[in-house]
């Protein structure tokens, strides 16, 4: 089931972005969030953004939010979205259910929030979600080599683009 999250969800998100934070490089943090900060991070996006979790078998096991991708005023329109799904639980098309509730999501908010285009930014190699963001109509617009440096290695990040 997709809903809207809420902060009692901050568990379960905490659980999962921690996890890719230190076991991955998909994420640039390299300490893990607390739950107080995560639950700050939940309430900011939702004033003002959507933030949906998929709940199985009672649990959250993924999550997807859009928020601001620059904070300069003539960036206003476009909204950068971030997805993760827990590595411990594989559902086919979990990530593509989730992607299209969002951006349905954000359609049915255009005559509030005008928002012309979203952006993700992958960190590379990731074909799994280069190929999830391809699938839901974002274009590779951008890469950047050397970027970001966690695990004693230089990561390269692509910027995708889907205009709405």
């Amino acid at each position: 089931m997709i809903r809207s999250a809420t902060l009692d969800d901050t568990p379960s998100i905490c659980e999962i972005y921690n996890y890719y934070i230190e076991n991955t490089v998909i994420s640039f943090e390299c300490d893990p969030v607390s739950e107080e900060q995560m639950r700050q991070r939940i309430e900011t996006t939702i004033a003002k953004y959507p933030w949906l979790v998929y709940e199985h078998q009672g649990k959250v096991i993924a999550f997807v939010y859009a928020n601001l991708w620059k904070t300069r005023e003539a960036y206003k329109h476009v909204l950068e979205t971030t997805i993760y799904t827990s590595h411990s639980v594989k559902i086919k098309g979990l990530g593509t259910q989730l992607y299209q509730a969002i951006i349905d999501d954000i359609n049915r908010h255009q005559n509030t929030t005008m928002v012309k285009s979203l952006m993700a930014v992958v960190a590379l190699p990731n074909q799994a979600s280069i190929g999830l963001h391809k699938k839901m109509g974002f274009k590779e617009v951008g890469y950047f080599k050397k970027v970001g440096y966690k695990f004693d290695q230089w990561i390269d990040v692509a910027y995708l683009q889907k205009e709405l």
